[in-house]
């Protein structure tokens, strides 16, 4: 199993507040539920049947700032920590967020559609992290994921990760039609992800991002003058 920890994208002299900021409001968050016994899951959670009643719509992005567990909590967070930042880098602190916002509505549509009429409260940043991902894997196709094998230290280029971490969601997303016990919301994942992929193509030609070559580090600039990455 390739575990990963970091990216080859790493952009010096720009601050990703939002993608930071996300991480801590999760973890705070999250910290509430665990400790002080803060109202979540069942209050704050997506459920498809409420939504499709014209309830509850808060819950759209509520939902996105909670999670089941520590291990959903961290899974999630190392992913925003590896690939959020390349995003916020690129087109800004705002558009980012703005962009990861969207990107979690997205995700909880396309759950919503495919699990229509289920009362189980969906949550967790997966969705919006989707979106970042889908996002990141065409505008830096070439980046190397850098991750451990066992106890091997090895690279690997992201079309190659996440192209095989959307086929794995997209295979057990259409092996879950109709199923309605409950689970991974993996509609969430792929809505998500197909979204950022959109976003992705948009992104590169508003920003007019060159190719970059493996290895190649970008230039970060000042905020007013970012050389756009690629």
């Amino acid at each position: 199993m390739f575990f990963p920890v970091g990216d080859d994208q790493v952009h010096q002299g720009y601050t990703p507040y939002f993608s930071y900021g996300f991480i801590a409001l999760n973890v705070l968050i999250f910290a509430g539920q665990y400790f002080l016994g803060v109202p979540g899951v069942v209050e704050f959670g997506c459920i498809p049947a409420e939504i499709e009643a014209g309830q509850d719509y808060y819950t759209l992005l509520t939902s996105t700032f909670l999670h089941g567990g520590w291990l959903h909590l961290g899974g999630n967070m190392l992913y925003i920590w590896i690939f959020a930042d390349n995003i916020e880098a690129s087109i800004g602190n705002v558009r980012f967020a703005i962009f990861y916002v969207l990107g979690a509505l997205a995700a909880n549509f396309c759950h919503i559609y495919f699990n229509a009429g289920s009362t189980i409260p969906a949550v967790g940043a997966s969705g919006a992290l989707s979106a970042v991902m889908g996002a990141y894997v065409v505008m830096f196709p070439k980046s190397n994921i850098r991750g451990y094998l066992i106890f091997f230290r090895i690279n690997v280029p992201a079309f190659l990760f996440l192209g095989f971490w959307f086929y794995q969601q997209s295979s057990a997303g259409f092996a879950s039609v109709g199923d309605t016990s409950g689970g991974i919301a993996w509609w969430a994942h792929i809505g998500g992800f197909v979204f950022g992929v959109i976003c992705g193509f948009l992104f590169r030609t508003w920003f007019e991002m060159p190719a970059l070559a493996v290895g190649e580090r970008p230039i970060a600039g000042s905020r007013g003058q970012r050389r756009p990455f690629g």
